[in-house]
């Protein structure tokens, strides 16, 4: 069965989305989109030129919303890095930037018969999920973002560094916000199957979580941005949708206890969340899950006022 792939954003993680996902053959057929068009018409061209060369070829379109209707995934990846070049660690710097671009873009999705399931990279992606499920009115079970895919894999990094084991030897999550307010659920956490407060102390965790946050910093300090990371967690996410594993994973997704979209885990499939997971948080746990909560539906409720009111007398 053929599959497709959109990708709205040709920026450092669109372009790191779409050479991974062509170099494993993920799909058959791409949409690239961008305002710059240029640069568009260019990643298409280099792809192509790749091609024989490639174990997998692919057919790419670009700058066709049209393309987009009987794609399998669509991945947003807009935004404008230089915003946060001079607000340090705040993820929301390019908020006003991608809250109206997320709605220009949502007048054009809203009119095909998307079938498929739209996947956040956009920061904050937290809320930048939420605004697309507002505006194009899909599911809030077809439309995820990547939330603390990435931060978990960070920690379990930290963790099997410090630790000397293969981070795929550790379980677990970090939860809640992609950003400032996100924690580490140590509760849940695992190495080998052993509990990790059985082999660290609480000074030692907190300074593991500290290590995972710099992990980051480190990456876009030092080149000006992050994309591999970022990129091969959207790519995890697309396969597991593709293929319809019905895994465990931590997304952005809609939860109803917290009236938001956040980072915890659900079971992803080809549908989309098919199913709730429930964790067994300690009360601290349970309290910052809250408070990050908090915080991302507030921004997000002053972003679709500020739109609605903005848009007031174009909207259909």
């Amino acid at each position: 069965m053929s599959r497709k792939i959109g990708i709205i954003g040709m920026g450092n993680v669109g372009a790191a989305v779409a050479h991974g996902a062509i170099a494993q053959g993920l799909a058959d057929s791409y949409v690239f989109i961008d305002i710059n068009e240029k640069k568009a018409e260019a990643d298409a061209q280099d792809f192509k030129d790749a091609m024989a060369n490639l174990p997998h070829y692919a057919s790419i379109v670009v700058n066709d919303y049209a393309a987009l209707e009987d794609a399998d995934v669509i991945i947003s990846s807009l935004g404008n890095i230089q915003l946060q070049h001079n607000a340090g660690e705040d993820r929301f710097a390019e908020f006003p930037f991608t809250r109206e671009a997320v709605y220009q873009v949502s007048q054009e999705l809203k009119k095909l018969d998307f079938q498929g399931i739209l996947l956040v990279i956009s920061n904050p992606v937290d809320a930048v999920s939420a605004l697309y499920q507002e505006f194009t009115g899909w599911p809030r079970e077809r439309v995820i973002g990547t939330g603390t895919l990435l931060d978990t894999s960070r920690m379990k990094a930290a963790v099997g560094d410090d630790l000397s084991v293969n981070p795929k030897s550790v379980s677990g999550y970090n939860l809640g916000e992609h950003g400032n307010s996100q924690f580490t659920a140590w509760s849940q956490v695992k190495v080998k199957g052993q509990d990790i407060t059985e082999l660290t102390s609480e000074e030692e965790r907190q300074n593991l979580f500290m290590a995972s946050m710099k992990g980051g910093h480190k990456v876009f300090y030092g080149k000006g941005y992050t994309s591999y990371g970022i990129a091969s967690a959207a790519l995890r996410l697309a396969t597991i949708i593709l293929s319809d594993a019905q895994e465990e994973v931590a997304v952005s997704s809609y939860q109803e206890a917290y009236q938001t979209y956040l980072g915890y885990p659900v079971i992803l499939g080809r549908q989309g969340v098919a199913a709730p997971v429930h964790l067994s948080l300690s009360t601290e746990e349970n309290r910052l899950l809250e408070k990050s909560a908090k915080l991302i539906r507030n921004r997000v409720q002053e972003a679709v006022s500020f739109l609605k009111e903005k848009y007031a007398n174009t909207r259909e």
